[in-house]
């Protein structure tokens, strides 16, 4: 598991109950597995399953879960979903394809916004994905309260089951934790450059592309100077890449170059480090 070495505490602070991901009859313990890695990613740990057709345990779901352990070893074992779900308050079908159950279609951002809702209230909430080949029956979309569905291209809209699961269980992570990412520059350790200090790189760069004749011809350098000022008010830069920057600047000065041909000059052709003897 990669872990951050520094971590927004944002990241860490959900009170939000998280859903339930049930799976009704899944075929392959390799895709419990990877539903399993999927639901750690973003912080869900209840994964039920409605009679898996290769049994329960499975070593083919913990070695597809990729260290998702905590997620495999948590799974609870039904025979049937009206089981799986009776302690449930709020349940989601998923299905790609439409159905002859009338019930509200919500996307998954728009499902997430009621589990979380619910979750806040301390209530049980589920999303119930179907089987490999054919997905929930009617019967079984009937148990649900709403149906979520992809905006997948109608073309092509079948996803295996930790895909499904992992849309869904990233759009509750946004709405349950408001978007926390786990982290992000650290404006205090990496603040930016004063003004001062950048003003100084760009009278550093400028003196030391003038010394090899960078500007040519000399009437376009006022152009060329802003140009290269822009790109590098563009990077934000912080106080550490000025001087890094200063210090490569520094570097190249220090280092002997072939002049470069004037109009009207000639070039000395002696390499940088050769001397000028004399001899014929």
């Amino acid at each position: 598991m990669t872990r951050n070495a520094k971590i927004d505490e944002a990241a860490l602070k959900i009170d939000v109950r998280p859903p339930a991901v049930i799976l009704c009859e899944p075929q392959l313990g390799e895709n419990i597995g990877t539903a399993a890695r999927a639901m750690a990613n973003f912080g869900l740990t209840d994964l039920r399953i409605v009679n898996p057709r290769d049994g329960w345990p499975s070593e083919k779901a913990r070695a597809a879960a990729s260290r998702a352990d905590h997620v495999i070893d948590n799974v609870k074992v039904f025979d049937s979903v009206e089981a799986a779900i009776a302690d449930l308050h709020f349940v989601f079908a998923t299905t790609a394809r439409s159905r002859e159950v009338s019930k509200p279609v919500r996307g998954p951002d728009e499902a997430a916004v009621t589990v979380t809702g619910y979750g806040r209230q301390g209530l049980g909430t589920g999303y119930l994905f179907g089987r490999e080949r054919w997905g929930l029956n009617n019967e079984e979309v009937a148990l649900a309260d709403e149906i979520v569905t992809l905006p997948v291209d109608p073309q092509f809209a079948s996803l295996n089951i930790a895909q499904a699961v992992l849309v869904c269980a990233y759009e509750w992570r946004v709405k349950a934790s408001g978007g926390a990412l786990p982290f992000r520059l650290d404006e205090e350790t990496n603040p930016p450059a004063p003004k001062e200090d950048v003003f100084r790189f760009f009278e550093h760069l400028e003196s030391a592309l003038d010394e090899i004749n960078f500007f040519r011809p000399p009437e376009k350098r006022p152009s060329m100077v802003l140009n290269l000022r822009n790109i590098f008010q563009k990077a934000n830069l912080t106080e550490q890449e000025v001087r890094s920057l200063r210090g490569v600047i520094a570097a190249f000065e220090r280092r002997p170059t072939r002049p470069h041909k004037s109009a009207g000059e000639a070039v000395d052709e002696c390499e940088p480090n050769e001397q000028e003897t004399g001899e014929e």
